[in-house]
């Protein structure tokens, strides 16, 4: 059944705010390595006529080798000439507890290939996503680079009985003085407005706001003047039956399976694309493709065993705090520590005094989009990464993205070469220090989650990340592919299995040989 959540036409009753930033020229390449398709100018105003429209669009299994060639079409069943959707895709089977995400690339002319590797024997389900269409991306790119600022964010002042809140954000309209809080080490910006009775060092904590989009800015409500902003349609499910060998088998009709195609009878053809997804489920269990051998920890004690004296440090969002509640939940020697801090925020500590081993999680500086914090908790990653000394006992686990999602990636892109650079000091004073870093994930999409973090501002940070981190002595724990391949729907902060799996491939890096 189609579901469509529309976004409404966009319209700016303000002036645009534009966050200014001189790009070096490791930006620029960054930049240029991630950049999306370019679509034509979207037309005022827009007719959903001419966007991307699931159910007309098709796709063709190609049996030879396990592709899916999907054309999409306009609202009017006209074939679309240029590219710039956001398309994702997975082949699946919940009864063998098996997924692999799909590679799409897309041909800049309305049509896409999504290729899967065969990596299991028996059925699979071919699903296809059209997330966004291209001209929902070419409003949330304008979004972002006009008004960066619609995640409002506020710190509390305070002397004596003297309290005021002020706005504070990335970038600030010089409509007052403001308080200037750029991080000295790493030049990270931030800044408040100046309170009218009190100093710029009276602030006391730091909390995000309404979300401006809602009540302020210009998204016109009319049901004349809409497009679509994403649509989870699956175009179709094709059941088939196939061997890692590559060879694919239709099942006949009598065994109640049958290929199913939307245009017309497969055309066999090769493709040059070579799929390349970090791993696959099989039973559950997620098996990497390259790199470290995932094993199974099924049971406290070879957690445990695994950590023994070791130092873990996680730095960053909440998708990394889940990891630290995750140890806690599963460890019951692991005991934290009350550090009395607030629920959602930390920091945290948990200790096993018995086995040598701590775990600690602080989380990154602002942007923050969680409850009140404390302002004087408020770390870059980068200045905590030059604190440690590290080497073979230590451990270092990263997540920062889920926050930049409303900024221009460039903002994003700055914050990551500050850690990448910390990273580097450290693997220089202490090369046997392990660095692991948790990618960015897809997530439910609401229209409010859209505006500020809509997947494709979730692919292009998982991108930027990569790239990035490319050639360092790093290793990715994939998010990005571990909730693509799993039947589970899409949150951000996935449920208990896939961090389990998840968890499995931070031990397996610790643990090379562990055999739990």
């Amino acid at each position: 059944m189609l579901s469509l959540l529309l976004l409404l036409l966009l319209t700016f009753v303000s002036k645009p705010l534009t966050i200014h930033h001189q790009l070096l020229p490791e930006e620029r390449r960054l930049l240029d390595s991630i950049a999306w398709p370019e679509t034509p100018r979207l037309p005022v105003p827009i007719s959903l006529k001419t966007t991307s429209d699931p159910a007309h669009s098709t796709f063709t299994i190609l049996p030879v080798r396990l592709e899916a060639l999907i054309q999409i079409r306009d609202f009017q069943g006209r074939p679309k000439h240029f590219g710039g959707d956001l398309v994702i895709a997975r082949l699946h089977d919940r009864t063998l507890g098996a997924g692999v995400a799909g590679r799409v690339v897309d041909h800049l002319n309305g049509s896409y290939t999504a290729v899967f590797p065969l990596l299991w024997e028996g059925r699979a389900q071919v699903e296809v996503t059209l997330v966004h269409p291209s001209e929902a991306i070419s409003v949330l790119h304008r979004l972002t680079m006009e008004q960066p600022n619609r995640l409002s964010y506020f710190s509390l002042f305070r002397s004596g009985s003297v309290s005021e809140t002020v706005a504070c954000n990335e970038c600030l309209p010089p409509t007052q003085p403001l308080c200037n809080y750029t991080d000295l080490h790493t030049g990270e910006p931030w800044f408040c407005y100046k309170p009218k009775n009190l100093s710029c060092d009276t602030r006391i904590t730091h909390f995000r706001g309404t979300h401006k989009a809602d009540t302020h800015s210009g998204f016109l409500l009319a049901s004349n003047l809409t497009f679509p902003l994403w649509q989870t349609i699956h175009f179709f499910c094709k059941l088939i039956y196939f061997r890692p060998s590559g060879t694919t088998q239709t099942i006949s009709t009598s065994q109640m399976f049958v290929f199913i195609f939307l245009s017309g009878q497969p055309e066999v053809k090769s493709s040059t694309v070579k799929p390349e997804p970090a791993g696959y489920y099989y039973q559950g269990a997620w098996r990497a493709l390259g790199g470290a051998t995932v094993h199974q920890f099924n049971n406290p004690s070879a957690i445990s065993q695994c950590l023994t004296d070791k130092v873990v440090h996680m730095y960053g969002d909440s998708t990394i705090r889940q990891w630290f509640e995750y140890l806690n939940s599963v460890l019951p020697d692991l005991k934290e520590f009350n550090l009395h801090s607030a629920k959602r925020t930390g920091p945290f500590m948990s200790v096993d005094m018995a086995r040598n081993i701590l775990v600690k999680y602080r989380p990154h500086a602002p942007p923050l989009s969680w409850t009140v914090i404390p302002a004087n908790e408020l770390h870059y990653v980068a200045n905590e990464l030059d604190g440690i000394v590290g080497g073979s006992r230590t451990v270092v686990v990263l997540s920062v993205w889920a926050h930049f999602g409303s900024y221009p990636i460039e903002v994003y892109l700055r914050r990551l070469l500050s850690i990448r650079r910390a990273v580097l000091r450290l693997l220089d004073r202490a090369p046997d220090t392990l660095v692991v870093i948790r990618t960015a994930n897809l997530r439910a999409l609401t229209l409010g989650i859209a505006l500020t973090n809509s997947d494709w501002y979730t692919l292009q940070q998982d991108r930027a990340l990569r790239a990035v981190f490319k050639g360092l002595n790093v290793h990715l724990v994939d998010a990005w592919d571990m909730v693509l391949a799993h039947h589970l729907p899409h949150e951000i902060h996935p449920r208990p299995p896939i961090i389990k799996n998840m968890i499995d491939v931070l031990l397996s890096y610790i643990c090379p040989q562990e055999k739990a």
